[in-house]
């Protein structure tokens, strides 16, 4: 295989943590990596992906998939150990692979690499680490695990509607809502699993009928049960944030954006593979609002997303480089705090795409102290 060479040495190297494949070369959303490797070549940094089949730390070079921009091919080559490494494992179940978490340690304890977000977010975790804090316990829904019958019933005589979450979970499956009956229902509650774009709605005259049947349906899954909010609407449909914050150029949190996303007509959450449809902030907020009002709400928005990133990198002792979030605003006004990801999805919104973009890199060349590779790479020209 030619070589290739760069027309001007990078200021950094990233590569891009993935999992190998049985059909293509790696696992993994092409498109995204290299919407990266392109603006690492706009800015100065060589972006390559790596499986961890590959990435092996005690030796100087690593096979790694490069991207020719000009002839939209891949190729694997040996390349110099990256600098910084982007974690994008795709799946909880992949993370959890004897060779994946051994390369993932290895890299946190190799001095000359800088990996960040490690590992995908607990949401039991989430929720104790930012219930611990004064700053941020206000932003929290009632939680707790879903750990008996008796708790279950406790949690929904206080709160009368509940969600019951999968701890792993991920955009939205496995929800299911709650809510009690009133003196008129025939039923003791209402059961609403969310599938796919539609609901399936049970109603149970007695807990201990619930209760079977949800133990039934999550079997060994941890699940927790949270406080429903009631949550402010656009027209008639209930909406939430999806907000995403990055480090820097300063390795700095920043805010890089955010969007609106309201629950389809039969959907118990707001996520768009789930029925949601997203919209502007601005839209829904001064739909629920009014103009004045959402440009307060907007502000508050950015100012609790920062501060909720900092208490979770804080706490999760960790190196983290971006997380998405969503969070909720009740009829009231007040600011909910709902789920973190440590590896968000790509916003498509195009002014959020395009800074997420160059946050990415940006936090990179941060990170690398602008650090010149040892060898040459790639630019798409071939060596003579």
């Amino acid at each position: 295989m030619s070589a290739f060479v760069l027309e001007t040495m990078p200021k950094a190297s990233m590569a891009i943590l993935t999992m190998p494949d049985s059909v293509r070369p790696f696992r993994g959303n092409h498109i995204n990596f290299i919407d990266l490797i392109r603006k690492g070549r706009e800015l100065g940094a060589f972006v390559f992906v790596v499986t961890p089949r590959d990435l092996k730390l005690g030796q100087k070079r690593v096979h790694g998939y490069v991207y020719n921009i000009e002839q939209k091919t891949w190729t694997r080559q040996l390349l110099p150990l990256p600098q910084v490494i982007y974690n994008r494992i795709p799946t909880r179940k992949d993370e959890q692979q004897p060779e994946v978490q051994q390369t993932i340690k290895a890299c946190l304890k190799n001095p000359s690499i800088s990996l960040f977000n490690p590992f995908f977010f607990n949401k039991w975790s989430l929720f104790e680490w930012l219930h611990k804090s004064k700053a941020t316990r206000r932003y929290i829904p009632a939680t707790k695990k879903l750990a008996s019958l008796e708790e279950l019933e406790d949690f929904l005589q206080k709160h009368t509607a509940a969600y019951l979450k999968p701890v792993r979970g991920k955009a939205g499956k496995g929800i299911m809502k709650v809510q009690l009956g009133t003196p008129r229902d025939k039923y003791w509650c209402r059961l609403t699993i969310q599938d796919h774009k539609n609901s399936q709605v049970s109603t149970y005259d007695s807990p201990s009928k619930l209760w079977a049947a949800l133990k039934q349906g999550i079997g060994s899954e941890e699940y927790i049960i949270q406080q429903g909010i009631k949550l402010a609407r656009a027209g008639k449909r209930p909406f939430d944030l999806r907000v995403l914050v990055q480090k820097n150029h300063n390795g700095d949190w920043s805010f890089s954006g955010v969007g609106a996303r309201v629950a389809g007509k039969q959907s118990i959450t707001t996520h768009v593979p789930r029925g949601g449809r997203i919209d502007t902030p601005e839209k829904v907020l001064t739909s629920a609002f009014g103009g004045d009002r959402s440009i307060d709400l907007l502000n508050k928005v950015k100012e609790t997303a920062l501060l909720l990133a900092s208490r979770i990198e804080k706490a999760s002792g960790e190196k983290l480089g971006e997380m998405s979030m969503d969070l909720g605003i009740d009829t009231d006004g007040r600011l909910w705090f709902f789920e973190a990801n440590s590896r968000p999805m790509k916003f498509d919104e195009p002014d959020i795409r395009r800074r997420s973009l160059e946050r990415i890199i940006q936090y990179s060349l941060h990170l690398s102290n602008g650090r010149v590779t040892s060898t040459a790479t790639i630019s798409g020209r071939k060596r003579r």
